[in-house]
């Protein structure tokens, strides 16, 4: 008992941290394009909870980075409680919170306006639901359907698995939401078919960390062949197994798949543990290896979600840059204020709209361009650490 309220004091202390450098990470980024569209021109529920949490708070970063860091909260609470009684060890149990915690897949989704991080905590709800209760809640899983296209991929895990327990009243519910889905939001094949297996392999190993991933395909399949698979195992391996199949003909959304596919961390890790004490002592170098190169990059991955900008430094191109398109809106906003420029006509639609969270609307007083004419009247260049990303022209219209 002791024990377990000293880990349980350590995971509240890191995540209340953890919280804290999200925030501050927050308001370092600009808003990008696509989460400029949730704000202004779509109507999505991502746009609702975005422009519900702009009202409260006010149009800064923070307050639109808010709700996806809530639901990062949220979702690392329902994953402690899932994996309460699932270790041996307590200790393992911490282990494997920490991990999902930092997974930059997850760490990510909490800092960005998008629904992967939405997606994760409704699936980890549903799996709470289903552990407390015994019950699978259908009324749940109607609500999900309104919320985003990727449910989609849910009621077919749901499916298969409901074909495993002979669950009548599961198999119809999984497969008429799965129909009202792809009707409803249906399913994109319009291009050239092309084969994007390795990228998504390699996104993939960019959301776990190379060693993670490797090991994550490994213990799904030892868990199919072994027939160990619970339902957590069928909604992840839904996920790997069609994101792969697609990307045989074309590039995926992987943010529809990530979500499904990190909430089996605590059933790898658990494999991972089982497999390292089996073993006597002096045959447990390589485990230790895997554990510490695994630490070692998702603490760089940490390092880099917070502290980024210094990359620039490295690059070449600054457009190379992984956040280049979440960076350097507000500095350009702010600069323009400097000047009583509060109306451009901006040549770029895209930084246009993005501008345009910070206060500077269109009109027809000034010209901003990032592009070099023979006449301009003033410019001014926005740099990182003396590393210089782009410069701004601006010519008065009248």
């Amino acid at each position: 008992m002791i024990s377990n309220n000293k880990y349980n004091y350590y995971f509240y202390t890191f995540l209340s941290l953890l919280v804290i450098v999200l925030l501050f990470t927050a308001n370092t980024l600009s808003i990008s394009y696509k989460e400029a569209l949730n704000v202004f021109v779509n109507t999505s529920v991502l746009s609702v909870f975005t422009n519900s949490s702009i009202y409260l708070f006010g149009q800064n970063d923070i307050a639109l980075r808010l709700p996806f860091i809530i639901f990062y909260i949220l979702s690392v609470l329902l994953m402690y409680k899932l994996t309460e009684n699932y270790f041996k060890y307590e200790k393992d149990r911490f282990i494997s919170i920490i991990i999902f915690m930092i997974l930059p897949g997850v760490l990510s989704a909490s800092l960005l306006v998008n629904s992967a991080i939405i997606v994760t905590f409704f699936t980890l709800l549903y799996l709470y639901i289903y552990k407390t209760t015994n019950k699978h809640s259908y009324f749940l899983l109607v609500l999900v359907l309104f919320i985003d296209n990727s449910f989609a991929i849910l009621f077919l895990a749901l499916f298969f698995y409901s074909l495993k327990e002979k669950d009548n009243r599961l198999i119809y519910v999984s497969l008429i939401l799965f129909t009202i889905s792809m009707y409803i939001y249906g399913f994109d094949t319009e291009g050239k078919p092309r084969g994007f297996l390795v990228d998504t392999f390699a996104i993939y190993a960019s959301i776990f960390s190379p060693l993670l991933f490797i090991y994550f395909f490994y213990s799904i399949y030892r868990a199919g062949i072994k027939d160990e698979r619970t339902l957590t195992w069928y909604i992840s391996a839904t996920a790997l197994c069609i994101s792969l199949l697609f990307s045989f003909r074309q590039r995926v959304y992987i943010e529809d798949f990530a979500p499904y596919v990190v909430i089996s961390l605590p059933f790898m890790l658990k494999s991972f543990f089982h497999s390292y004490r089996v073993r006597l002592k002096e045959f447990r170098r390589n485990h230790k290896i895997a554990v510490v190169l695994v630490l070692i990059m998702l603490l760089m991955n940490v390092t880099f979600t917070i502290i980024n900008k210094p990359l620039y430094l490295l690059l070449p191109n600054p457009k190379k840059h992984f956040v280049y398109q979440y960076h350097f809106a507000k500095e350009i906003a702010s600069e323009l204020k400097k000047r009583n420029i509060n109306y451009i006509y901006c040549n770029d639609e895209e930084l246009s709209l993005r501008l345009k969270y910070y206060g500077i609307k269109s009109g027809d007083r000034y010209f901003v361009t990032l592009t070099k004419y023979d006449y301009y009247e003033d410019d001014f260049t926005i740099s990182y650490y003396g590393k210089e990303l782009l410069t701004v022209y601006i010519t008065k219209m009248r």
